[in-house]
């Protein structure tokens, strides 16, 4: 808000320049132009309508003038505003009120004008809760309530057979969305699709007319017939669907989308990625990748198994009791590292480890040699395995029996 003393210096500048607006307007940075204007106005009716001593107070003789302009034109407050250039709406709308010609409601727009009503906007909240109650809607539609015994005697005959045509009527949709789409009873049929809409109403046409079914799916008739038309149209990819399929084989399966949009651009047809991507999924077009199988110890019955002593008890009384042991496999940015270390039951203690680029037989023969040149004659441990072909083979066996130690080893794809 400006103050009188900041409307005045506007005014004394205003004539002050010859009334030159944009002068008035860049040298003191206020006000806009039309509040510039309205001020000038004011200024030229009283001239000490910007006097300190006389601060939004308006003369007798203006009271009148105003009052008097209001009843004699048609009794519209924007136009006297207008015209006169005070007051505002609100002090002349006090001021007619107290006039005693004032009988009917105030008109706050000028007669002449035909002022349309605005549509309110809408806030997120609000339109959340129509969405809510719109579907709260469509789900007590698709779900008819029962009839009371007093509703039954206050219909007619032929209200009784609407009702009874309505209820069969939406029956028939759900039989049908169950029988050709393969969904659930329950569910609303007005959250179908429009193409899923268009193929109950082309099942039930020849019981019920047209009008009938698109009112009860609520669907538009230019809807309906519009999937009819894009399921009628003839596939504008059956030629690219063609040569998909003959790169694709002629590559040995091999090609993916992208090399797949290169070789077409060869062939001077220009489709865009996703639009290939679309159609090799359609054709089951899928490139087939080989995975590496992960390193496995397992290569079969090769020797005649042993049975498991331990029975998952690994705790031992003394050290040297019970040893266990397997292959373990490290990835590092040099290769692939696999560790054959024999370990302790009694207190893990590793008792001997061999290192090495290849999962073989010479591994773990080299860590069972350190592990019994370390012990003493009289300690026979249990050395216990899984089902791998390294503890398996005639070399591993025979050096068990020399050493005297005792096998044991888990059951099949177990290797604790």
């Amino acid at each position: 808000m400006y103050s009188n003393a900041d409307k005045l210096k506007a005014v004394q500048l205003f004539h002050q320049y010859d009334r030159a607006w944009a002068t008035v307007l860049r040298e003191l940075g206020y006000p806009s132009r039309s509040a510039l204007k309205l001020w000038v106005k004011q200024y030229a009716v009283d001239p000490h309508a910007f006097d300190e001593r006389s601060r939004g107070k308006f003369s007798a003789k203006q009271h009148k003038t105003a009052v008097d302009y209001y009843f004699d034109h048609g009794r519209s407050s924007a136009r006297t505003v207008h015209i006169l250039g005070y007051p505002s709406r609100s002090l002349l709308d006090i001021w007619v009120r107290k006039d005693p010609r004032f009988t009917e409601q105030l008109v706050t727009h000028a007669p002449d004008r035909v002022k349309h009503p605005t549509k309110p906007r809408k806030s997120k909240q609000r339109v959340a809760a129509m969405q809510s109650t719109k579907l709260l809607r469509h789900s007590k539609a698709s779900s008819p309530t029962p009839i009371s015994t007093d509703d039954l005697a206050a219909l007619d005959h032929g209200s009784l057979l609407r009702r009874v045509q309505e209820l069969e009527l939406q029956n028939d949709i759900l039989k049908q969305v169950n029988d050709l789409l393969k969904k659930d009873l329950g569910i609303d049929q007005l959250h179908l699709t429009n193409k899923e809409k268009m193929q109950v109403i082309d099942a039930l046409r020849d019981k019920y007319p047209l009008k009938a079914l698109l009112h009860a799916l609520e669907i538009s008739k230019s809807s309906y017939f519009y999937q009819h038309k894009v399921l009628e149209a003839k596939d504008k990819y059956a030629d690219v669907r063609e040569r998909l399929k003959l790169i694709f084989f002629q590559n040995y399966s091999s090609y993916g989308y992208r090399r797949m949009r290169e070789a077409l651009l060869d062939e001077g047809i220009h489709i865009s990625e996703k639009v290939i991507r679309r159609l090799m999924a359609e054709e089951c077009l899928a490139v087939k990748v080989t995975r590496r199988r992960k390193y496995s110890s397992y290569a079969g019955e090769i020797t005649p198994a042993v049975a498991n002593l331990l029975e998952r008890n690994f705790k031992a009384e003394k050290p040297n009791e019970k040893l266990v042991t397997d292959i373990t496999e490290f990835a590092t940015q040099a290769g692939k590292v696999y560790l054959s270390p024999l370990i302790d039951c009694f207190d893990g203690q590793i008792i001997s480890w061999s290192i090495g680029t290849s999962p073989n037989a010479e591994l773990v023969s080299t860590m069972l040699k350190t592990a019994a040149e370390s012990m003493t004659d009289g300690e026979k441990p249990i050395i216990h395995s899984d089902r791998g072909a390294h503890y398996r083979w005639p070399v591993w066996i025979d050096m068990m029996g020399e050493y005297g130690f005792t096998r044991s080893m888990s059951k099949k794809a177990c290797c604790y």
